[in-house]
């Protein structure tokens, strides 16, 4: 299948290269120099513009990071036309960037009155997961459009949930960083407060991984350097999902939260406390480096 795909960034680039792996002709495009340079190396087909990659493309997929990105390609900005106006009639679009279930459903609208199908198809699972091909995809849009995506979506995931209609995926994805973020704090706080008190962090650590307090980010992605060799708090906290994203989403949960009037205290106050983490200085590094807004300071 021919395979357009914008967005070559940590998980995007990996997303596309394994698509590229299996046996698409896929062809991509990136702002960053350095990204498309490193996919191209790989064998994958870097074109010189995003509407480049349309030539005789069946599926265009897009991992962007934020609405504006998502409106302004698709539907075009300062008086420019967005790639809607050149894509061919019956073609599919995958956007996988996490953003507002409002734009998603503006940029669906927009597609279906052009007879282009759009679907929203946000990803958790991190780098380790679009490396793997083992992502889980949360998609908004109709029954038939999401099994016409399936052969493609498998190639780089292994969970596809249908939330419902269009933007029903981005509102999933919210709600999944929104817990994801609150456990990252809670789990920081648990560690630096054993560590405080003398406990060995690995010891700690396995022993609440196999207790109630049990998560996701024990499991895989522990925040305090050295306890898990393959996660990024292991890698001076590079790579992987970074602060400002999650801060990103978190704020995205929170005008959600507003629009509907959902209670979300603990939401926001983590939304704050990224904010904060940011602020120091932080906001490029992972999201799991908020454990040192909680480790306690040398006396």
């Amino acid at each position: 299948m021919k395979i357009a795909f914008i967005g070559l960034g940590n998980m995007g680039g990996p997303m596309a290269l394994n698509l590229h792996k299996a046996g698409h002709a896929v062809s991509a495009f990136d702002l960053s120099t350095d990204a498309c340079k490193k996919l191209g190396a790989e064998g994958v087909s870097i074109a010189k513009s995003a509407a480049e990659t349309l030539a005789g493309a069946e599926v265009v997929i897009s991992m962007l990071p934020a609405s504006q990105h998502v409106e302004a390609l698709y539907l075009g900005s300062d008086g420019k036309p967005g790639l809607l106006e050149h894509i061919p009639v019956g073609t599919l679009v995958i956007d996988s960037s996490t953003i507002a279930a409002a734009t998603s459903r503006k940029v669906a609208e927009a597609g279906g009155k052009r007879g282009v199908a759009v679907i929203d198809a946000p990803v958790s699972g991190g780098t380790g997961g679009a490396i793997a091909g083992t992502l889980t995809f949360m998609v908004g849009g109709s029954e038939a459009d999401l099994e016409r995506a399936r052969p493609v979506l498998e190639k780089m995931g292994a969970n596809i949930f249908h939330a419902g209609g269009a933007g029903a995926g981005q509102t999933a994805k919210i709600c999944n960083n929104m817990l994801l973020g609150i456990l990252m704090i809670g789990t920081s706080e648990a560690i630096a407060l054993g560590v405080a008190n003398g406990l060995d962090p690995k010891v700690l650590s396995e022993i609440m991984r196999r207790s109630s307090g049990g998560n996701w980010a024990l499991e895989k992605y522990n925040p305090l350097p050295g306890v898990m060799e393959t996660a990024p708090a292991s890698k001076g906290y590079a790579g992987g999902f970074g602060t400002d994203l999650m801060l990103k989403d978190l704020g995205l949960a929170q005008e959600n939260a507003a629009a509907v009037r959902a209670a979300t205290p603990l939401g926001g106050l983590a939304r704050n406390l990224y904010a904060a983490h940011s602020l120091a200085g932080h906001g490029a590094l992972d999201f799991s480096s908020v454990i040192k807004l909680v480790q306690s300071k040398p006396a």
